[in-house]
């Protein structure tokens, strides 16, 4: 199963976009990163799963302050499932207001829409330590 270079470059800019809406508090542009009925998977945080964009955009704003100042997104790796899903793995760094910072692994699943690509379920992973022999 193989994806187009353009698609594997809409990916990438669709992963980096999320950051990029989240840092400026954009939340009404999450139309542009995931589908209406995405699923947010919180739960490795004991927060479950977050269901819809409604509700994924409401949990952004009640956090407020507690978002972190910066998302970075890198070492992305895409698996093509069918040709228009694909699993999406990425790296993703969060800068915090009291200068600390978090690692988590972003497990996406990704689908080609009339929109352009976008998330339909995301699993954060948090990284909390490091690996043991």
């Amino acid at each position: 199963m193989s994806i187009s270079p353009a698609d594997r470059l809409a990916i990438h800019e669709l992963l980096a976009l999320h950051g990029h809406l989240s840092d400026s508090g954009d939340f009404d542009r999450f139309t542009e990163v995931f589908t209406d009925d995405v699923r947010y998977d919180l739960t490795a945080y004991n927060a479950g799963v977050v269901t819809g964009l409604n509700a994924l955009r409401d949990m952004a704003l009640q956090l407020g302050d507690r978002n972190p100042l910066a998302h970075h997104v890198t070492n992305i790796v895409i698996s093509p499932t069918t040709p228009d899903t694909a699993r999406a793995l990425s790296k993703g760094l969060a800068v915090n207001l009291d200068g600390t910072t978090g690692s988590v692994t972003y497990d996406d699943t990704v689908q080609r829409t009339p929109g352009g690509w976008r998330i339909t379920h995301r699993r954060i992973i948090p990284r909390r330590k490091p690996l043991t022999p």
